[in-house]
This record gives C-alpha cells, sequence and structure tokens, in this order.
C-alpha cells in the first residue's frame, strides 16, 4: 500500500494507522468485503454512504451521534450544530472518561466523517443538519448487510437509516419500490420480503461485476 501510494503521500505511520481502521470497519463482515472487492464502479454518493455505516458498525458512539444526536437535531427549528455543541454531547455521553482535549478530537473527527457522508453540511460553525442522497444501490446494500450482523433496532428501525433521514413514511417510500426487496405495509402491520438470500446473491443480482447500472443513480432521498 505504501509503495503503491494507494493513501497519496500519507506517511507510513499514517497508513499503518488508516489500515487499522479499515480493518476494523470492513474485515468483520467478510461477505460485505467480498462484495464491495466486486464492485469496482460504484457512484461517489454510494461510495460515501457505505464508508459512513461500516464506521457506525464499529462505532458504537458515532453510531449514537449520528444515528440519533443528529437526526433529533434535524427535527429542531434550529437543526444546526456547533463543534462545541458536540463537545458538551460527548461529554454527557462518557462521563469523566474522557479529557477535554479528546472529546473535542472526537468532536472534530466524528464532524468531519458526517461531513464526508452528507449529513452535515459544511466545515465550519454552525453547521446545517442535512439529509443525504441515498442510492438505491446503497440502501440495497445497507438493508442487506444488516441481515448478516448483529445491530441494535430492526430493519425498519434502527441508527444506520435514521442517519441518513430514511425512517416513517419516507423509508416505506423507498422500500415499496426497492428491487430486492417485498414491502408491503397495512395499518400497523408490516410484511418485509427478500428476493435474494445473501449479500453475496443480492449483489450478483442486482450490481453485478460491470458498469455501474441505472439502479445506482435511481432513487435518491
Amino acid at each position: 500500500m505504501f509503495d503503491e501510494y494507494w493513501f497519496g503521500a500519507k506517511s507510513l505511520q499514517r497508513i499503518k494507522v488508516l489500515a487499522r481502521s479499515l480493518r476494523l470497519r470492513f474485515d468483520t463482515v467478510p461477505a460485505a468485503l467480498a462484495a464491495l472487492h466486486r464492485w469496482p464502479h460504484m457512484s461517489a454518493d454510494t461510495r460515501r454512504l457505505i464508508c459512513h455505516w461500516h464506521l457506525q458498525l464499529s462505532d458504537s458512539l458515532y453510531r449514537s451521534f449520528t444515528g440519533d444526536y443528529l437526526p433529533t437535531r434535524r427535527l429542531m427549528p434550529a437543526s444546526d450544530v456547533t463543534r462545541a455543541m458536540v463537545v458538551d454531547w460527548v461529554g454527557r455521553e462518557t462521563g469523566t472518561a474522557w479529557t477535554l482535549p479528546t472529546r473535542t478530537q472526537f468532536a472534530t473527527n466524528a464532524l468531519s466523517a458526517a461531513c464526508a457522508a452528507g449529513i452535515v453540511a459544511g466545515k465550519r460553525d454552525p453547521r446545517a443538519v442535512t439529509v443525504p442522497a441515498v442510492p438505491n444501490d446503497a440502501l440495497g446494500y445497507l438493508l442487506h448487510l444488516l441481515r448478516e450482523v448483529e445491530f441494535k433496532g430492526t430493519l425498519l428501525d434502527n441508527p444506520y437509516l435514521a442517519s441518513v433521514g430514511l425512517v416513517g413514511g419516507a423509508l416505506d417510500d423507498r422500500l415499496r419500490s426497492l428491487p430486492g426487496i417485498r414491502f408491503r405495509r397495512q395499518g400497523g402491520l408490516a410484511d418485509f420480503g427478500w428476493e435474494y438470500d445473501t449479500l453475496a446473491d443480492w449483489h450478483r443480482a442486482v450490481v453485478g461485476d460491470g458498469p455501474a447500472s441505472a439502479l445506482a443513480a435511481g432513487g435518491a432521498v
């Protein structure tokens, strides 16, 4: 990786840190890693969201930040967020376990990651809490991924979907037309079915190994 400049001109020490982080985020889900290896023509929107969701899977505090705190802020009349607000939130979550510099560093990194995912707009305070575009192939990937991991919540109510604004009626509308998914709702009852048994099966049938299909461009929130 270092000799081939996979990460540009970053130092070897920095690359080692990045490699450890990537292993934590992706190697724990072999089926996902195999699918991503066969997905060379992924759109930028899909790539950003998949990186975001895998970070949520591997980091419980980032998951709470983006799957609970930011969605709550998004519903408020004054939905902007600042680094100082995030530092305060981290303090409430971690208590006395973290020092102020550690809380500040996490807040900085979390806001940067959320900005990269399209969940927070801008790099200066105050920052708007936004809803990113969610292509169909990104949403399909997440739903099939969640079938193969343990997570808190349900397939229709979880921090991964909440982080990108897919809750309630907005989620229902997307699921009714999502390839590979059979979804119906009647009153308080939801009927959720699958055309493919595994993430690998979904990837082969819906995404394939060739150029990005029309699916990737459709159905953005």
